[in-house]
């Protein structure tokens, strides 16, 4: 993966885990609201439950209270009609009072009469509660909740019960009631069932809103990524051409400088040579003239040689540094078109790194060139400084300067070329141009330097 993606991944990353963590927590927040809100509406059921069937069990209690009051602790009669009454007070359709006697021998069951006359203290429900003798036990204490496992009358299957006892101590009897409880516990149940249903909504919502969002996302960053990669691929191929068409401008420079003076100087010098041996062959007294004129023809052709290998490579600049190389460049140039140069160096440190020096030195070489085939200029100033450790450099001339939509000379290197010159350390090229005034600066960065690297070598 390229930085390009990895930056984008890095951008889309957190915005997914941003989604995630608000939902998360909202569905976190809702959810404990909720089930706060079940469960205390599980509560107030429950509540409301107790205080019906105690409710119940005092009416039950105020219809046998006076016969139970009148009555001995061996009164058959008295219990005979108590029990007729109770049985005769069912309610609703799964609503009855029961009674056990302390042993647990069924009195009064009217829903299940088979109970009656029989002992169930040690029955069990499913959860292994002993329901009787709970009971039987929560009515000696007199008289309290329990809730347990029972069959439901109206439907004949086992159902969460809560009952409410008394003790009729005289006659050693357990007095209750009860509610079922599956008709709260559905609601709840359904109530749950709704929020895991919510709870899934939330983050289908969720999705159906961030998945596209996160690939709009980053197919945009795809797009520009893409677009991005094709203006550098075309940004590249036109560099690349450029450079192809600069080598071959170069080499025909250097052929035509081959051809018209070093190779016309050295027929001279063939020809000069050869007049000299016929002279010398025939005595005749003019033979040092010949030979004076062939050396002289000699002397430029070494200068010819010398001329084009300073303009390809200055040996000055890898021997004295580039304030020594820019110095001769002046003084060729002022040689060369006559025009008034000055090169001011105060405060430079010539630590820059050998290719740096070069860029510099090649967007001087360049900027003299414009000067002497566009500016029409009287006066040339070139200043070279450091600042902060950052190299600058600065060439001003007094010429007819040039629109910025001329700023590029399609025929040689070209502004745009010494821009990407500095760019390539991470550097600036700065044009102001107007009439009489033209300022070319360029300024390099503290990495194009090597003194960081000494002071690490030292250290």
């Amino acid at each position: 993966m390229n930085l390009r993606l990895q930056i984008i991944a890095l951008a889309i990353i957190p915005l997914v885990v941003a989604i995630l963590s608000v939902t998360i927590f909202i569905t976190w927040q809702s959810t404990s609201l909720v089930r706060s809100s079940i469960d205390t509406f599980e509560q107030n059921m429950l509540k409301s439950k107790e205080t019906e069937i105690i409710n119940l069990t005092t009416l039950a209690m105020s219809a046998i209270n006076t016969t139970y009051l009148n009555a001995g602790a061996d009164d058959e009669d008295a219990k005979r009609k108590v029990t007729e009454i109770l049985k005769g007070l069912d309610y609703g359709q799964d609503g009855y009072f029961f009674v056990y006697d302390y042993d647990g021998n069924s009195i009064v069951h009217p829903r299940q009469e088979f109970r009656s006359g029989h002992n169930w203290l040690n029955i069990t429900d499913p959860d292994g509660d002993h329901v009787i003798a709970n009971l039987i036990a929560a009515a000696k204490a007199g008289g309290g909740l329990h809730q347990y496992k029972w069959e439901k009358p109206s439907t004949g299957k086992l159902a969460d019960k809560l009952s409410f006892v008394t003790g009729l101590d005289k006659w050693k009897w357990v007095l209750g009631t009860g509610a079922y409880l599956d008709d709260v516990f559905a609601q709840t149940a359904a109530a749950k069932a709704e929020l895991r249903q919510s709870i899934g909504n939330t983050f289908l919502i969720v999705a159906l809103v961030a998945v596209p969002a996160t690939i709009i996302v980053f197919s945009t960053c795809m797009l520009i990524t893409l677009r991005e990669r094709r203006l550098a691929d075309t940004k590249l191929k036109r560099l690349t051409q450029r450079v192809i068409d600069t080598q071959e401008e170069e080499r025909a420079r250097i052929s035509r400088e081959l051809h018209d003076g070093i190779s016309q100087n050295l027929v001279g010098v063939r020809y000069a040579m050869d007049l000299a041996r016929r002279k010398v062959a025939t005595g005749s007294d003019q033979t040092a003239i010949a030979i004076d004129s062939s050396i002289e023809a000699l002397n430029s052709a070494i200068k010819e040689v010398r001329g084009l290998s300073h303009g390809l490579r200055p040996r000055v600049l890898d021997d004295l540094g580039l304030a020594a190389a820019l110095t001769a460049l002046c003084n060729n140039f002022l040689g060369r078109t006559g025009v008034d140069t000055d090169l001011t160096a105060a405060g430079f440190l010539d630590d820059l790194k050998p290719e740096a020096s070069t860029a510099l030195y090649r967007v001087a070489q360049e900027a003299f060139n414009n000067i002497e085939r566009h500016a029409k200029a009287s006066k040339v100033s070139v200043r070279i400084w450091s600042e902060k450790g950052r190299a600058r450099l600065s060439i001003t001339d007094d010429g007819v300067g040039f629109a910025k939509d001329s700023a590029h000379d399609s025929s040689g290197l070209g502004l745009r070329n010494m821009q990407e010159r500095m760019a390539h350390f991470g550097g600036l090229l700065l044009v102001r141009s107007e009439p009489g005034r033209t300022v070319l600066t360029a300024l390099l960065p503290k990495s194009a330097s090597v003194y960081k690297v000494k002071a690490a070598a030292v250290a």
